[in-house]
């Protein structure tokens, strides 16, 4: 097995680890219990960790972790004239759908 990264939190390392597995990377979650004992140890060495069990697959996977980290964000207009930025697909203004 073969460390892939540190994440900041649980929820985001089993996001990472489960997309893995969507993609035929086999992962696992490491450390995730740790948090409980920040203050004893240094906080960084408590922060959960995605390992990946086949060190064969650790492009693939930091090219997917990659990925994932940057997502491309969407900036439109919509017909009311708000400028709508981020992930959003639907106007917070006037709850239109952006354009495809």
């Amino acid at each position: 097995m073969l460390r892939l990264t540190q994440a900041p939190n649980l929820a985001i390392a089993t996001l990472w680890a489960d997309a893995m597995g969507v993609e035929g990377i086999a992962a696992s979650v490491q450390r995730q219990y740790l948090v409980g004992v920040a203050g004893e140890l240094p906080p960084d060495q408590c922060l959960p960790e995605v390992w990946i069990h086949n060190a064969g697959q650790i492009d693939r996977a930091r090219t997917l972790l990659h990925d994932l980290q940057h997502v491309p964000q969407h900036r439109w207009l919509c017909l009311c004239g708000e400028m709508v930025e981020g992930g959003f697909e639907q106007c917070w203004n006037c709850a239109a759908l952006m354009p495809r």
